[in-house]
């Protein structure tokens, strides 16, 4: 019986280590995941994916099979669908979260149940339906599912301040996505909504031609009382 198995060990359930981590770490992690994102789109053995949600988790399983061969980045999962911590009913795109180790970052304790940043998926353009707004990477008439939106209002990452967006750029070219949320944005601070300001604009902070891979910052306020979010955006030319 397992109880009495002398394999049965009272330290079951235990993590295996603790890792302490500065405060630029997720920066770091982010920008592990942008190195790694145009290696899983090129990869000739990937299946050739449309659909956010495929996406997604093909990117999933890419980026945990990075963690095992990078040194210094095994003790990291990532994971899909996630639960947010804080808003019930509200679901991640995709977490990373420590693997068999107790991640400390300033002070703070990450477990392997804890994420370490909230990070949303989006497609540019957004697909059509009636419930879709071709803005919903800013905002959604239709609902709160936009993807600024879920930050500014604290539905996604109410616990953190950093998070990021991935963008799968599947028409156009980057360039012409970073003048389209502009404008987006424009709109939403011309017509008075409440909370946003021009303050929620992007800035550009790298463009590669060669691995087809944008990065972007922008700096959010937010209701419900929470300090301010600050979002990277990472946008992958997928055409």
């Amino acid at each position: 019986m397992l109880a009495t198995s002398r394999y049965a060990s009272a330290q079951s359930g235990s993590l295996g280590k603790d890792v302490h981590r500065p405060a630029t770490f997720l920066l770091e992690l982010l920008d592990f995941i942008r190195d790694e994102l145009p290696r899983w789109r090129d990869r000739s053995d990937r299946k050739i994916e449309t659909a956010e949600t495929s996406l997604t988790s093909q990117l999933c399983a890419h980026l945990n099979s990075a963690t095992r061969r990078l040194p210094g980045w095994d003790f990291l999962q990532f994971r899909t669908e996630e639960p947010d911590e804080q808003t019930g009913g509200r679901k991640i795109d995709l977490v990373p979260a420590p693997c068999d180790t107790t991640v400390w970052i300033e002070g703070r304790r990450h477990i392997d149940f804890d994420p370490l940043l909230p990070i949303e998926c989006k497609r540019l353009p957004t697909p059509k339906d009636k419930d879709r707004d071709e803005r919903e990477y800013v905002i959604n008439r239709h609902g709160s599912t936009g993807g600024i939106q879920r930050f500014k209002a604290g539905h996604h990452g109410a616990r953190h301040k950093l998070g990021a967006m991935i963008a799968y750029v599947q028409r156009g070219t980057r360039m012409f996505w970073n003048a389209e949320v502009a404008e987006w944005i424009k709109e939403v601070v011309a017509i008075g909504q409440p909370g946003w300001t021009a303050s929620d604009l992007l800035d550009l902070v790298h463009d590669d031609d060669a691995s087809r891979l944008a990065v972007l910052r922008s700096v959010h306020a937010r209701q419900k009382g929470l300090p301010d979010i600050e979002l990277r955006h990472l946008w992958v030319s997928m055409n």
